[in-house]
């Protein structure tokens, strides 16, 4: 048995104060005091929470985007998850056009089994809808995916209206739930060639041509189709005020819908890409989509946060290296290619910047409840409870440390959130069990597991 003792325990009942033991893979007892022997392995974990492993349910790990190769590995990605508090990733396996579910699955597998430190779960994104495709939805099923994904931007992967809908019928008989990229993808195509042709050509015209109002547009056409199949959805990384407006609206007619947001939409304002650096791009390195936003979406969006209207703050964490991939685009910003890095300073960045606003339980509830619940895996996943995984993030909240790329493990030239001061560190990490970082730092094992859902 593993005992860590002393802490204060986030279950899903409150703080509680008492042992929580280990026995292999699954939790055997939360609370009160273990009658330890000698063969078992007490930790003091005196001064710190006991949260669930963090959950990060928005990722994309050794993929090809359509312009270039992510720079993280699951092994990297994993690694560099489990050293801030992640103990599952939940990443999106990608359809092409030509390629059957079927395939896209087994890709998935090869690249992820038997290289990670974190847990790893699959969305399927479906980019060529067809009556083939339809078939498969039951075998996705059966292999524990039971959530999906559709664009409405990217030439490469976008569906139309008729073809989303018809995914959204076809998972609806087992309450499936669909992951929506939400922006009108033919507005953004058309302004992009407007800004370019002004000669705007840096990174500051990326948010030019993804203004606010391509994602409300998409996040209001998606709640109506929700409405008219009745099928759960998720609005992946709201970035706006209009976008918000257009899921509570949607709330109150009785809509389904799940909302995540990610920290770059609650810290980083469009300033950023006017920034020049050593080289005069350093812009590029927030160039993701949606792009960040003005100072006033990020008001309405923390003020969501703290309301409780957001189900998971995830990250979106698809990074690419500045020097060699983003600066392709140096002379066309829309050949940069589109994400940032972040899987391993969630849970510092948001209990910091929410340090005073909220407590442990929301933050439960925001980094490791709120995304089992929505994908399947609560109560295994998500809670500290008598049978749930071994999954546990023993969390310190007294170190102050300085978020930097010099000492991130994500496997990438910068971070966009170089200099922040934070506070708390991940200081032990079990996943299923086993040790996997301690004090933000890799342990060198690999416990993570595929996780059927």
């Amino acid at each position: 048995m593993k005992v860590l003792r002393g802490g204060v325990l986030v279950t899903p009942q409150g703080l509680v104060r008492g042992d929580l033991v280990l026995q292999g893979q699954k939790i055997s007892q939360v609370g009160g005091t273990y009658a330890a022997t000698a063969d078992d392995e007490v930790v003091d974990v005196s001064g710190c929470y006991v949260y669930p492993g963090f959950i990060d349910a928005h990722t994309h790990m050794q993929c090809w985007t359509g312009m270039d190769w992510t720079a993280d590995s699951f092994q990297t990605g994993t690694r560099a998850a489990a050293c801030g508090g992640t103990t599952t990733i939940v990443d999106y396996a990608t359809q092409d056009k030509g390629m059957t579910l079927h395939q896209a699955l087994d890709e998935w597998h090869k690249r992820a089994d038997g290289t990670c430190t974190s847990n790893y779960a699959f969305h399927m994104a479906i980019a060529d809808w067809n009556e083939r495709t339809r078939e498969e939805i039951p075998d996705m099923r059966r292999a524990g995916i039971v959530s999906f994904k559709t664009y409405f931007a990217y030439d490469h992967l976008r569906l139309d209206d008729a073809q989303t809908m018809e995914v959204l019928e076809s998972i609806l008989p087992f309450d499936g739930i669909l992951c929506v990229h939400c922006e009108n993808g033919t507005l953004v195509n058309a302004l992009q060639r407007r800004v370019l042709a002004q000669g705007i050509t840096g990174p500051e015209g990326h948010p030019l041509s993804r203004p606010a109002e391509c994602e409300a547009e998409a996040i209001s056409r998606l709640m109506y189709l929700s409405e008219l199949t009745g099928a759960r959805v998720n609005v992946v990384h709201c970035s706006t005020r209009l976008g918000l407006e257009q899921v509570r609206a949607a709330r109150r007619r009785g809509v389904r819908v799940a909302l995540e947001t990610c920290p770059q939409y609650l810290l980083l304002d469009d300033t950023r890409y006017l920034e020049q650096g050593e080289d005069g791009f350093a812009g590029a390195k927030y160039v993701m989509s949606p792009p960040l936003r003005k100072p006033s979406d990020i008001r309405a969006l923390r003020q969501a946060v703290m309301d409780g209207e957001v189900d998971q703050i995830s990250t979106d964490h698809c990074s690419f290296n500045l020097h060699g991939q983003k600066d392709r685009g140096r002379n066309d910003f829309t050949k940069i290619p589109n994400g940032g890095p972040g899987v391993e300073h969630r849970p510092a960045l948001i209990m910091t910047t929410f340090e005073g606003q909220l407590g442990p339980m929301d933050y439960l509830h925001l980094l490791s409840e709120g995304q089992a619940r929505v994908f399947g895996m609560y109560p295994h996943k998500g809670a500290l409870a008598v049978g749930s995984d071994a999954d546990v993030c023993v969390w310190d909240p007294a170190p102050r440390w300085t978020i930097s790329a010099k000492n991130q493990h994500q496997a990438v030239d910068y971070t966009t959130y170089e200099g922040f001061q934070v506070h708390g560190r991940a200081r032990l990490v079990y996943v299923n069990g086993v040790l996997a970082a301690k004090d933000g730092e890799p342990t060198g094992a690999q416990p993570g597991e595929y996780v059927a859902r």
